[in-house]
């Protein structure tokens, strides 16, 4: 099987140049940086062929930002990769991400079942999901959630996959780790591995590349409709 590593990497952000450069050379497979899509860059037209607001039910409560957009945008452009390169499947990664000493254990694990699975994450927040268990090793365990985890850290996805994903989210309404819990959208039921293996160390690298910046009545609103978006989703991704 050719597996190759695919590092999601926004070029203006130098100060996390050398983690990328170390994170794939401490990992099994051949590597490479996948440039980012950048939010400050990003045309009105590649934001108006790709972003539709409440495109799918449950309904989005909030518009996305430019870099959510790029964000999505650069998923979509490695999952692109991943066809044009001819790969069985990729260990995608971003930028902020750090394998710790269990991850090598959770990825043989994962690659022994990514023809089946298709998509399997790398939780970077242990406990978070619980799910039917496919399979074990050692203490690592590859499961069905019932409700797919949030991020986008680290995950290993295969040929076929990516080609779906390609295919169901030419547009948008939603961040990309959202839009991936609707597998009644997608097509695709992410598996997870747990423990993921796995760290997010965007503090550490200079703080998030994605922009923060919300008044107070949006961070009111968000924490008003939030929980109640990420119930209605959870009570859908079980039915």
């Amino acid at each position: 099987m050719r597996i190759e590593t695919l590092i999601i990497h926004l070029k203006r952000a130098e100060q996390r140049c050398a983690h990328v450069k170390n994170v794939i050379s401490g990992l099994p497979f051949e590597g490479r940086i996948v440039d980012a899509v950048d939010g400050q860059t990003i045309t009105v037209d590649e934001i108006e062929r790709h972003y539709r607001r409440k495109l799918h039910r449950p309904s989005y409560p909030f518009v996305m930002s430019r870099n959510e957009i790029s964000c999505f945008l650069s998923h979509r452009k490695v999952w692109r990769e991943i066809l044009e390169s001819n790969l069985d499947a990729a260990l995608v990664m971003e930028d902020d991400a750090q394998p710790v000493s269990s991850f090598h254990d959770s990825l043989d694990l994962a690659v022994k079942h990514i023809e089946e699975a298709g998509f399997i994450r790398f939780p970077f927040r242990d406990g978070r999901e619980r799910g039917e268990v496919i399979n074990k090793d050692g203490t690592a365990q590859l499961i069905k959630p019932n409700c797919t985890g949030l991020g986008m850290v680290a995950q290993l996805i295969d040929r076929r996959t990516a080609e779906q994903l390609l295919r169901t989210t030419e547009q948008f309404d939603r961040p990309v780790d959202t839009l991936l819990q609707m597998h009644w959208v997608t097509g695709v039921h992410p598996h997870s591995i747990v423990p993921g293996g796995i760290m997010e160390i965007s503090n550490t690298l200079g703080g998030t590349t994605l922009e923060k910046r919300k008044d107070r009545l949006m961070k009111l609103k968000r924490e008003i409709l939030r929980p109640i978006y990420r119930s209605r989703i959870s009570l859908r991704a079980r039915q």
